[in-house]
Order: structure tokens, then C-alpha cells, then sequence
């Protein structure tokens, strides 16, 4: 698969076994026990304990071990030289009883839920998102004709992903329920609060072109970027309204009082997202799977939110004025 480097496949290279079938009816018929038989097999292979020596005055202990002669490492024309004993006494080649075949075997069995498992990674490349490979092999996967019995799961990657995000709508709902309670006892009116919602969508907007043209997808990381994003958006709002507001109880008309208020909170909001900004920078210059896609989201969505802000929030505030009590101007007498 293009794209991916590091495959570690556990089951590729497969060790050699050895595969001892004994044939017990007829063992038994020539007298011959099973146990004999396997430890004949061990003897012959790998030799067999037979005793333990005490050895020099400290009586060091040293295990003595039986097998058949042999110099270096046994080969597969032993077994047509063992032979085992019956009960009458007599020597039965081991062939005549047992038949011995090589046969591959998985270096370690592993289960899951009491079901055998293997599991293939790989990690991408440079310049590949885990997204698009995980579609391109799943695409493949689901192409190939397995035997009965088996089936493949899509893991790694996308499982993560799945865990992150099981559960989170009911934080999202939860979390808007909380802006939305906060921000109505904050105003105590609903289009106060509409207004300052609005802002959402804005710098939502720019996340996700903030993604798009890095090539990078709605991960986990990402999805919390979104919510700090939504914080920080409402918070800059909120100063904009609220102070409209202000303007609105001391008299002022409702259009001097949107355009006095955009003119006197935009700077503030200005310097408060570049230093935003400029603190997510080193973020982005160091590329990074688990910050950068949150430090993207929040620039892109603070410079969107910035400025489509500045067109938007007046507008639903002209759109949508909500009701305010004036409050009368205190009586100044000039004394002489």
C-alpha cells in the first residue's frame, strides 16, 4: 500500500514445528507405552534429565542430561534411528509407530474474547493522512475472500478515533445547554444570547478551511480546538454586546450605539486574537499528529471569526435589538 511504511506483520515469518503422531492403537498392540514414545522423541532431540550431580567440596549442583550421540545439531534422519522398547523387551523402530512431520506454526497465539487474533500495522508516510490510507485499505480488505471462520477488523488508527469520539455528542449537548443557561442569566434575554451564538458558525468556518489546506482530518484534537475555539469566540462576543447594551441603557440610539460599540471593542478583540495567534505559531512550525491539527483550528477560526464578526454581529443586532430599559441621565445643575 503506497503510503505506508514500518509493516510489521507477526504471523509473515513462521517458525518450524515439530509434529509428533503417534498411532496409539497400534503402540498398543505391540506393547509399547506413549510416554515411552515421548521421551524417546525428547531424548533423541533435545536429551532427557536423568540425574543431578553433586560436584567439589561446595557440592555444586550440575544436571546430567541423556541424549543420542550426535556432533552439532541434530538433522531430520535421527528419527529413522530411534528405536523404543516394548514391554516384551523387544526394540521397535519409531517409525512403526509414529509418524513425524515438520510443519509451520505462528511464533506466538494470541486471543482475544477466546478468539485467535494477529493484528498487521503500518504507519504513513509523510504527506499521506491516516484517513485517506485507512479508506484506501479497508476498500481492499473488503474485496478479498477470506476462509470460513475468519474476519478482519479495522483497528490502529480508526479504533482510536471511534473510542474519542464514543460518547462525545452527549458532552457537546451538554456543553451547549451550559453557553446557553450561562449566557441567558448573564443577559436575561434570549436575543442577547442568539447574538452572541452567532459568532459560532464564524470561526467554525475558518477551522475547518484551516484543516482543508493542511491536509488534515476532524480527529479527536481537533474536535477539542473546535470547543476552545467556541470559549474564546463567545468571550469576544460578549464584550461586544454586552457593551451595546451599555450604550443602549444610557440613551444612546440604537445605531450609534452598534457602530460606537464596534469601533471601541474591535481593537481589544484584535490584540487579544493575534497574541491568540502568535502563541499557536511555534505549534504549527513543528509539525505534530496530536497538537497541530487544535493549534490550525483555533488560528483559522480566530482570524475568521475576527473579521466576519465585525459585519455579522452588527447586523443581527440591528436585526434583532433586544429590549433594554433606558435608564434616565442624572440631573447636573451648574453652580455659580
Amino acid at each position: 500500500m503506497e503510503g505506508t511504511i514500518y509493516l510489521f506483520n507477526p504471523i509473515a515469518t513462521q517458525k518450524t514445528d515439530l509434529r509428533v503422531a503417534i498411532h496409539k492403537e497400534k503402540a498398543g498392540l505391540l506393547g509399547v507405552p506413549v510416554s515411552d514414545i515421548d521421551r524417546t522423541v525428547r531424548v533423541a532431540i533435545a536429551g532427557f534429565p536423568a540425574a543431578v550431580l553433586n560436584v567439589g567440596e561446595n557440592e555444586d549442583k550440575v544436571n546430567v542430561n541423556v541424549n543420542l550421540a550426535r556432533t552439532g545439531f541434530q538433522s531430520a534422519d535421527v528419527f529413522d534411528r530411534i528405536y523404543v522398547n516394548s514391554v516384551r523387551g523387544g526394540a521397535i523402530p519409531l517409525r512403526q509407530v509414529a509418524d513425524i512431520d515438520f510443519e509451520t506454526s505462528p511464533n506466538a497465539i494470541r486471543h482475544l474474547d477466546k478468539q485467535r487474533y494477529t493484528t498487521v500495522n503500518a504507519q504513513g508516510e509523510i504527506g499521506y493522512l491516516y484517513a485517506d490510507l485507512n479508506k484506501q485499505i479497508i476498500a481492499k480488505l473488503e474485496k478479498l475472500k477470506f476462509p470460513p471462520g475468519y474476519r478482519w477488523v479495522a483497528a490502529g488508527e480508526l479504533e482510536n478515533a471511534n473510542d474519542s469520539f464514543r460518547g462525545f455528542g452527549v458532552i457537546v449537548m451538554l456543553t451547549t445547554f451550559a453557553f446557553i443557561a450561562a449566557l441567558v442569566l448573564e443577559f436575561g434575554s434570549l436575543k442577547s444570547t442568539l447574538i452572541v451564538l452567532s459568532v459560532i458558525p464564524l470561526g467554525a468556518i475558518g477551522g475547518i478551511w484551516a484543516l482543508y489546506l493542511n491536509g488534515l482530518t476532524f480527529s479527536f484534537t481537533a474536535m477539542i480546538g473546535f470547543i476552545a475555539l467556541i470559549g474564546i469566540e463567545i468571550k469576544n462576543s460578549i464584550l461586544l454586546v454586552d457593551y451595546t447594551n451599555q450604550l443602549r441603557e444610557q440613551g444612546m440610539p440604537l445605531n450609534e450605539a452598534i457602530e460606537k460599540a464596534g469601533d471601541t471593542r474591535f481593537l481589544p478583540i484584535f490584540l487579544t486574537t493575534l497574541t491568540a495567534v502568535g502563541g499557536l505559531i511555534p505549534l504549527v512550525l513543528e509539525p505534530a499528529p496530536l497538537y497541530t491539527p487544535l493549534a490550525w483550528v483555533l488560528i483559522g477560526g480566530l482570524v475568521s471569526s475576527l473579521f466576519l464578526s465585525r459585519i455579522v454581529t452588527p447586523v443581527l443586532y440591528k436585526l434583532l435589538p433586544p429590549k433594554l430599559e433606558v435608564k434616565e441621565a442624572p440631573l447636573v445643575s451648574d453652580l455659580h
